[in-house]
């Protein structure tokens, strides 16, 4: 079972499941899915926060660029998983 994690936005709170993360940069990335099914939508967030914030802000990564070199990142951190 993986951790879940809570996203507290405008529209009220969405909870994700975290299947992997890294840090490339000096910059966190979280891949979380919104189900534990197998077919469930996954997403990449990076963390935005300030150096010595309490909490930790995320960001859902939009850029295609971006977004197609760590989801590569992904893919070979979780080996049985494909990512499209």
């Amino acid at each position: 079972m993986e951790e879940k994690i809570v996203f507290h936005t405008d529209d009220g709170d969405e909870e994700f499941f975290i299947l992997e993360q890294t840090k490339i940069g000096g910059v966190n990335y979280l891949l979380v899915a919104d189900s534990q099914e197998e077919e469930a939508d996954c997403y990449i967030f990076q963390d935005t926060s300030e150096a010595g914030d309490p909490e930790a802000l995320y960001e859902m990564v939009e850029d295609p660029e971006q977004l197609d070199a760590l989801s590569k990142v992904f893919a070979q951190l979780m080996d049985d998983v494909e990512i499209v």
